[in-house]
């Protein structure tokens, strides 16, 4: 691991890295918030999923520094007594796990298609690139929220799990088009140039010359519009979640917090919106100055 690091570090996109502050301060950031994340349950002080841990008593607690606050619950506790640092570390871990998944599967979906309409065209491209004409027409949000909102009605007692994997389908079937679009674009370049023609004459399958010669080269405007993405993925997470159609009550996501903190804002109970707001701002800003990154080093002409 630490040679594959050495080497990365040595290349043209590490040098990249090193030489600006930026994307080194963003990575910081974004790498303490995905491995607090992953070892959430050793990083947070205490479990808000735990309910024997609950004490109402301990609810609307203001944070350490003002009077009436405890230095056992550093950020303050929501109205069911869940310390606010310890949902935010859980609730990033929700919200990251969100952001990826559905930017995974956008990414398989838009590749494939884009790949295939470009590579093929005729009718099939008239017909995807049709397709995605109309998925742009509707708004995200919408799409998402109908989705997400027609799953949450038609099974009001699933299993936790099935509410997941409902957003994510949400927010998939929202995000794969700009990646179809970006790869069909990429592969119609790509398709008349010498080394596909050689590939053609040669006699290999048109699949294998798509997976094998054309897909390495489209690769680059993925990575870069992936990673923009997951900050998208992660906000649109957080407004269903504050929509309500989003994750479980139960589950302490960045967006159920901020919900459930507008009803006190203004009471005087400001912490309980604000951090979880915060939280959110900062990860989806570090994510999105790591892709302006990445797109200046993967672009030659802005080197």
């Amino acid at each position: 691991m630490s040679a594959l690091l050495r080497r990365w570090l040595d290349s043209d996109v590490g040098h990249s890295f090193k030489s600006s502050p930026t994307a080194v301060v963003a990575g910081c950031i974004a790498l303490v918030c995905i491995v607090s994340a992953l070892f959430a349950q050793w990083v947070a002080p205490h479990n808000p999923f735990d309910l024997a841990t609950l004490d109402l008593s301990d609810a609307r607690l203001p944070p350490a520094w003002i009077e009436g606050g405890s230095t056992k619950f550093l950020l303050g506790t929501d109205d069911q007594g869940r310390d606010i640092l310890s949902a935010l570390i859980y609730g990033s871990r929700i919200s990251l796990s969100v952001g990826l998944a559905s930017v995974i599967l956008s990414v398989a979906i838009g590749v494939s298609l884009g790949l295939l309409a470009g590579f093929r065209g005729g009718w099939l491209d008239a017909f995807l690139m049709r397709l995605c004409d109309v998925m742009l027409s509707f708004p995200a949000i919408l799409v998402a929220l109908l989705i997400a909102g027609v799953g949450r009605a038609m099974f009001p007692n699933a299993h936790e799990s099935l509410a997941f994997g409902v957003l994510i389908l949400s927010i998939t079937l929202t995000g794969w088009v700009q990646y179809a679009r970006t790869v069909r674009g990429s592969t119609l370049v790509e398709r008349n140039k010498e080394y596909v023609q050689a590939a053609r004459v040669t006699g290999v399958a048109p699949l294998r010359i798509m997976r094998r010669h054309v897909l390495p080269n489209v690769l680059g405007p993925v990575l870069v519009l992936a990673t923009i993405q997951v900050a998208t993925a992660i906000i649109t997470e957080a407004t269903l979640s504050f929509l309500g159609v989003g994750v479980p009550p139960t589950s302490p996501s960045l967006g159920t917090l901020i919900r459930v903190g507008n009803d006190y804002l203004f009471s005087g109970e400001w912490w309980i919106t604000i951090f979880p707001g915060l939280m959110l701002v900062i990860i989806a800003l570090s994510v999105n100055l790591l892709g302006d990154w990445l797109r200046d080093a993967l672009n030659p002409r802005l080197r």
